[in-house]
C-alpha cells in the first residue's frame, strides 16, 4: 500500500505558501468562474452531492464547476451531467495530487466533509474556502473564509450538503439529466431480469444469505429471472446465497459504468444501503433498499430523487442505533450507528428485515411498475 504522506507533504507545503501569500478577500466572490468541491467521499457519498452541483448550476450557469473523485468513479461522470468537470484525486498519489495542484486558480471552494481538505483547496490557488461550522481541530478549520451552520433541520445528506450554495433548490432528479457513462461490451443476460446486489460497505449492511438464496427462489416461483452481483472481494456472499450457482452472477468483475448497464436493462433492484442503491437513483430503475445501520433519513433519496420508485425497508428506533455524529459532527435528529464488526458482532438491525418484508415491497413495486 502506497504512504500517503509524500502527497500531504505537498498539500502542507504548497498549501501554506499560498495561504500566506495570497491577497485577503472581505468577502466571497459574488460571480466565481471557477468552483471546487473538495471531498473524499465513498461512492455513495459521492453519488449524493449531486443536488449541491445541480444547485450550484442554477446560481452560476456559467460557472466551471469541478469535483474531486476517487479515480474509479471517474467514469461515470463522462456525460458530464449538469455541466461539471470531475478531477481525479487519489490521496496516495502524488501524481495526482500535483496535477491537482496544477489545475488550480478557483475563485470557490466549497467543502461539505472534513474540513482538513481545506489545505488542499488552498494549495490549488482558492481565493475563498467555505465550509460547515462544528468540526473539532484548529488547524484543519485555519484556512477557511466562511463557516455555515451545519445541518439545523433533518434533510438527507444530499440537501444538507447543498445548503452550502446560495440560491433555490434545483428540481428534482430525472435520468434524463445524467446521461449513461459508455462501458465496455461484456454479456447482459436476457432482460427483463431482477437484480439482487448482495455486497456492501461494511459485513453490518449485509442481510444474512439463506434469505437471499429465499428471495432469488420466490422471484424464480414467479417466473422472474434472478441475477446477482456484488463487489470485488464480496464473491463469497453470492457463494453462500447460491451455493448450486443456479442463477447468473457478476461477482465483482464489473467496473461501475458496466454495473450501470446491468441496472439499465433490470426490471428491480434489491440491495443494502450501499453504493448501487445511489446508482439505481441515477439510473431510474426501481429499487428495494434494505436500511440497517444507516438511517433513510439521512442517507436515503431525500428531495432531489423523490420521484424515483423506491420501497424502503428499515426498523426505526432500534436500541443500538443510537449514534449522532457525521464527519466529526453532531445532528440531534440524525441517529445512525457507525460501529465496526470489530464493535459489533452481529448486526441485528439487518437480521430483523424478514423475507416477507422485501417480497412484500417487491411485490409493491411490480404491481405498480409494470
Amino acid at each position: 500500500m502506497k504512504s500517503r504522506f509524500p502527497a500531504r507533504f505537498l498539500i502542507a507545503v504548497v498549501g501554506a505558501w499560498r495561504h500566506l501569500s495570497r491577497q485577503r478577500l472581505a468577502t466571497r466572490p459574488t460571480q466565481p468562474k471557477r468552483i471546487l468541491i473538495a471531498h473524499q467521499l465513498l461512492l455513495g457519498d459521492t453519488i449524493m452531492l449531486t443536488p449541491l452541483i445541480a444547485k450550484l448550476r442554477r446560481s452560476c450557469p456559467d460557472a466551471e464547476i469541478c469535483l474531486l473523485v476517487a479515480p474509479a468513479y471517474a467514469p461515470l461522470y463522462a456525460g458530464r451531467p449538469y455541466g461539471v468537470t470531475v478531477r481525479s484525486f487519489d490521496p496516495r498519489s502524488l501524481v495526482s495530487v500535483r496535477a491537482l495542484i496544477r489545475s488550480g486558480g478557483y475563485d470557490w471552494a466549497l467543502l461539505p466533509t472534513e474540513n482538513r481538505m481545506s489545505w488542499l483547496a488552498r494549495a490549488c490557488g482558492t481565493r475563498w474556502i467555505a465550509a460547515f461550522d462544528g468540526e473539532p481541530g484548529r488547524y484543519k478549520n485555519y484556512p477557511i473564509d466562511e463557516f455555515l451552520p451545519f445541518a439545523e433541520q433533518p434533510k438527507a445528506w444530499g440537501e444538507l450538503a447543498a445548503e452550502l450554495a446560495d440560491g433555490a433548490e434545483p428540481p428534482p432528479y430525472r435520468p434524463t439529466d445524467w446521461p449513461m457513462p459508455p462501458a465496455r461490451d461484456f454479456p447482459l443476460p436476457s432482460a427483463p431480469y431482477v437484480l439482487l446486489h448482495v455486497g456492501a460497505s461494511t459485513p453490518l449492511k449485509q442481510w444474512p444469505s439463506d434469505r437471499w438464496h429465499e428471495l432469488a427462489a420466490w422471484f424464480a416461483g414467479r417466473g422472474l429471472p434472478v441475477v446477482w452481483s456484488c463487489g470485488r472481494g464480496e464473491e463469497r456472499l453470492i457463494e453462500a446465497a447460491d451455493p448450486q450457482a443456479r442463477f447468473p452472477r457478476y461477482p465483482g468483475n464489473l467496473d461501475l459504468a458496466q454495473l450501470w448497464r446491468l441496472l439499465a436493462h433490470a426490471r428491480l433492484v434489491v440491495c443494502p444501503d450501499t453504493g448501487i442503491t445511489h446508482l439505481a437513483h441515477l439510473a431510474g430503475i426501481p429499487s428495494v433498499v434494505l436500511y440497517g445501520p444507516g438511517n433513510p433519513a439521512l442517507f436515503g433519496r431525500g428531495e432531489f430523487w423523490r420521484e424515483h420508485h423506491e420501497e424502503v425497508l428499515f426498523q426505526a428506533n432500534f436500541p443500538c442505533r443510537d449514534e449522532n455524529l457525521i464527519f466529526r459532527r453532531k445532528l440531534r435528529w440524525g441517529e445512525h450507528c457507525g460501529r465496526t464488526p470489530k464493535t459489533c458482532g452481529q448486526p441485528r438491525c439487518m437480521e430483523v428485515i424478514s423475507l416477507a418484508d422485501v417480497t412484500g415491497a417487491c411485490e409493491r413495486l411490480l404491481s405498480t411498475h409494470p
